[in-house]
């Protein structure tokens, strides 16, 4: 899991940013988050090197810092924090990630086909134009999210949670939903087409959703 270390700077609350030594390894020292951080540009290059480097990434802590137009295919992240983050036109292939964090991060017009994600979290995230189709993202948090435009289709969503979630013009076709939770949705548009909606868990509201994709 990443490291806890609070920021250096005097009153900040926030966790500071993973270190890197000389040769471009996780340090234990203290630091900035990435609002305090004296060298922005450097932190974001440290980082995208360390990711570009390795196909394997235990415990990295890169919160609050933008990714764009980086390829995580077949990379596999663990015990890792990317809360407050943006993540803008990623097109990847096989990510995973194992009890790792992006919680109230941004994705936009990204592509992160037959994804691999357990034990994640992306409470309170917005997802504009994403599509995460032919995914396993079982025992995931979705908590809170935003998501317009965006495709959960031909996916495993087993025992995941949608609550308290708004969902506009998104997709759920064709996936396995037994035990996932949609309670309090704010929903438009829906589609839930040839999923096991009758293993799903709903609160009265969200029935509707259910007799209206049965008929």
């Amino acid at each position: 899991m990443f490291q806890q270390n609070k920021c250096m700077a005097d009153g900040c609350k926030k966790m500071a940013l993973s270190v890197f030594n000389y040769y471009g390894e996780l340090a234990e020292a203290e630091s900035f988050c990435f609002e305090h951080h004296p060298d922005k540009a450097k932190i974001i290059g440290d980082v995208y090197n360390y990711i570009n480097q390795r196909q394997k990434i235990v415990g990295l802590n890169a919160s609050g810092i933008t990714f764009e137009n980086i390829d995580l295919t077949d990379k596999r992240f663990y015990g890792c924090n990317f809360q407050n983050c943006r993540f803008n036109n990623l097109h990847s292939t096989k990510f995973r990630s194992r009890m790792s964090l992006f919680d109230h991060s941004i994705f936009t017009d990204c592509a992160m086909l037959e994804s691999n994600m357990q034990f994640t979290s992306f409470g309170g995230c917005i997802f504009s134009h994403i599509l995460f189709t032919g995914s396993d993202m079982i025992h995931d948090n979705f908590c809170g999210i935003q998501a317009y435009q965006s495709s959960f289709d031909d996916s495993d969503l087993y025992n995941s949670r949608f609550i308290r979630s708004k969902l506009v013009d998104t997709s759920f076709r064709n996936c396995n939903i037994k035990n996932t939770m949609f309670f309090n949705l704010e929903q438009q548009n829906l589609l839930f087409k040839s999923s096991n909606m009758r293993e799903a868990l709903f609160d009265e509201r969200g029935s509707e959703i259910f007799l209206k994709d049965s008929m």
